[in-house]
């Protein structure tokens, strides 16, 4: 006959079990992280999404205790990147930075298996660029008012190139056209460097940049005639938005965050967020973000998943309305 444990005994075991496992999960939380993080980047090496990437993974290393690594998976713009951090274990250790339009675009341009507003977990913003209505040189234009009424008089002679169909430069030039109420033809190219350079040659008349124009601004190359913001640029302080030159509804900013896998423990995500904010605050980041015509611009999660949701809404129209397609 087996004997009757007491009932002492058998208490002091139960409370002795959940106290370890409290303890392990402590143990477990405070470990973190517990080896190299590896951050999937959406884009090649060297663009916009690289270089806020890499500033951010430089502060992160030191902060974390750990390697911050980058890991370039560009293609379908971003989506093979978030599919790759979806599939990827919720353990912490990995993480994506693509633009916001990875997720408030791409589900309505691209089919695709993964959801990122389903599939990932938001971690918080990294930072913005605005984007500039710059011109030809030849242009017989000095101000958006001046470029509508070219339009106008002269529905669908004018083009704008982008960085591609259904990127953000692409959606933004479709918002002005919307707002403004002129059919201007889309001319799409394999970046927003190729873009440019055939505006600058004259090949075609506008394009909606993401900051990559500035030396050709300064130098008079193009004409910079107005941002494609909400609020004016702090690097042409002295140049008005499209808004205020009549054309309301118009702003688009490039926002740029940061995801993990769904699952992936809250205390994780909050301690990257603080992290993060920590290094988007250091006076380097913000110099060199400035080099690149970007902002750092921190957010908490709760005020990210606001930023996603508006954006989304708005493109989802955008792209629905204007019947916009990924090539």
């Amino acid at each position: 006959m087996i004997a009757s444990i007491p009932r002492r005994a058998m208490c002091a075991g139960v409370f002795g079990i959940a106290f370890a496992a409290l303890a392990a999960t402590a143990t477990a939380q405070n470990a973190w992280p517990a080896k190299p993080i590896r951050v999937v980047v959406g884009f090649a090496p060297g663009g916009s999404t690289d270089v806020m990437a890499r500033i951010a993974a430089q502060s992160l290393t030191e902060s974390l205790g750990q390697p911050v690594l980058i890991d370039n998976k560009p293609g379908a713009s971003g989506n093979i990147a978030a599919s790759e951090v979806a599939r990827a274990a919720s353990d912490g250790h990995t993480f994506l930075i693509a633009p916001t339009s990875v997720e408030t675009a791409n589900p309505w341009l691209f089919k695709s298996s993964v959801l990122p507003s389903r599939d990932l977990a938001p971690v918080g913003s990294i930072g913005k660029t605005q984007m500039y209505l710059v011109a030809k040189p030849q242009i017989q234009a000095t101000d958006v008012r001046e470029l509508v009424a070219l339009a106008k008089a002269r529905p669908g002679s004018l083009s704008y190139a982008s960085a591609g169909s259904g990127t953000p430069p692409h959606l933004a030039c479709e918002l002005f056209k919307q707002a403004s109420g002129t059919y201007i033809t889309h001319i799409p190219y394999r970046g927003a460097a190729p873009a440019l350079q055939d505006v600058m040659a004259g090949q075609a008349d506008f394009v909606c940049d993401p900051g990559i124009a500035f030396p050709h601004i300064r130098s008079g190359k193009v004409k910079l005639l107005g941002v494609v913001s909400a609020k004016r640029s702090p690097f042409f302080p002295e140049v008005p938005t499209v808004g205020e030159q009549g054309v309301q509804g118009a702003d688009l900013d490039i926002w740029f965050g940061m995801w993990a896998p769904k699952g992936t423990p809250p205390e994780v995500l909050a301690r990257m967020n603080r992290d993060l904010a920590r290094a988007l605050a250091l006076p380097s980041t913000r110099q060199r973000y400035g080099d690149l015509g970007a902002e750092p611009v921190a957010m908490e999660t709760a005020e990210f998943r606001s930023l996603l949701d508006r954006e989304g809404k708005q493109l989802a129209t955008l792209i629905r309305e204007q019947k916009i397609a990924a090539e």
